[in-house]
């Protein structure tokens, strides 16, 4: 029962070794904030485009703001271009995030045909040089996340690893899928322990934590070094909180009941609008509300009428009139 200890990254030492996965359109500050609470050991941003932030486009911002209360953040840039990279990391290394992560496993198809995200798979001498240029510029620590490889016929993981280690990385997130199967399919954990073999550096296991079991799994099976915590988070900011209890104590958490859920969603959807606007905040806050209210009790007809919500006061009448029929 020893998994959730401290981790080292570089000069930040993380409470515990559980952490918020980047996931565009999803680890937003409010998101990362609820997921703070609950006693995630690291936060990652949204990924943001180290080309975006250079010709000044005005939506980045939003994706660069940090709450002092969200700290130890990792700020996560994309880009295939090294001076661009080093010169963005230089940029911004004054704002307050503590980790800069380089994505080197995004398999969107438009980041991919741009030699970005999970391309760099492809091309591990581009990905070396990157990272020894963007780690010699600033002083934070630089991690990279990578795939187990681009496709079935190309897996390099542990080369990839290997490389990032040399090149002055200071810890690596590896996710047990290729490029090819995007988020399909099972993850496979062999490929961390790989990585957690060949590489003295901290390895982080990414793919299907789903519970704290989940958790003593990998520990098992990869001895890898901290767990991150994507989809299993999403609509469940409790994750983080079950599995420390479950390690604390042995013994696991209910389920949260409707009227926590519902409560969660309210606050979430009021931090979102403050942080968003309405228009922008609500529309954003139907996919996180269906998330919350999967595998609850009619949660399909709730679902159809969560995507009609147009502001603030629909949302809570709509919860607060399952939850009285839900009693």
């Amino acid at each position: 029962m020893d998994s959730i200890r401290k981790l080292q990254i570089g000069n930040v030492t993380l409470e515990n070794n559980l952490i918020l996965a980047p996931m565009a359109g999803v680890t937003d500050l409010p998101f990362r904030l609820l997921c703070k609470e609950q006693g995630a050991g690291l936060l990652c941003m949204e990924m943001v485009s180290a080309k975006a932030i250079l010709y000044k486009n005005k939506n980045t911002e939003e994706l660069l703001t940090i709450d002092p209360r969200e700290k130890p953040v990792s700020l996560q840039l994309f880009g295939s271009d090294p001076d661009i990279m080093s010169e963005i990391a230089k940029q911004i290394e004054e704002r307050p995030f503590d980790i800069l992560d380089i994505n080197m496993g995004c398999p969107v198809p438009k980041v991919v045909n741009n030699g970005d995200g999970s391309a760099l798979m492809k091309n591990p001498l581009l990905a070396g040089k990157i990272i020894e240029k963007t780690a010699k510029a600033i002083k934070k620590p630089v991690t990279v996340k990578i795939r187990k490889g681009f496709d079935d016929d190309h897996i390099n993981a542990v080369e990839m690893a290997h490389i990032a280690e040399e090149s002055g990385a200071a810890a690596i997130a590896v996710h047990g899928r290729t490029r090819e199967q995007f988020y399909s399919g099972k993850a496979d954990w062999d490929i961390i322990r790989q990585v957690k073999e060949a590489v003295s550096i901290p390895v982080i296991g990414n793919g299907d934590i789903l519970t704290a079991d989940d958790v003593i799994r990998m520990q098992d099976e990869t001895n890898c070094d901290g767990f991150m915590i994507a989809r299993g988070a999403e609509g469940n900011p409790w994750i983080f909180k079950q599995i420390l209890h479950y390690f604390a104590t042995g013994e696991k958490l209910e389920k949260p009941s409707f009227a926590e859920v519902t409560d969660m969603i309210l606050r979430h959807a009021q931090m979102q609008i403050g942080f968003k606007g309405e228009y922008t905040g609500i529309r954003e806050m139907r996919k996180h509300a269906a998330w919350y209210t999967a595998g609850y009790k009619n949660s399909s007809r709730l679902r159809a009428k969560i995507c009609e919500v147009e502001n603030y006061e629909q949302l809570q009448a709509l919860f607060e009139e399952v939850l009285a029929y839900n009693n």
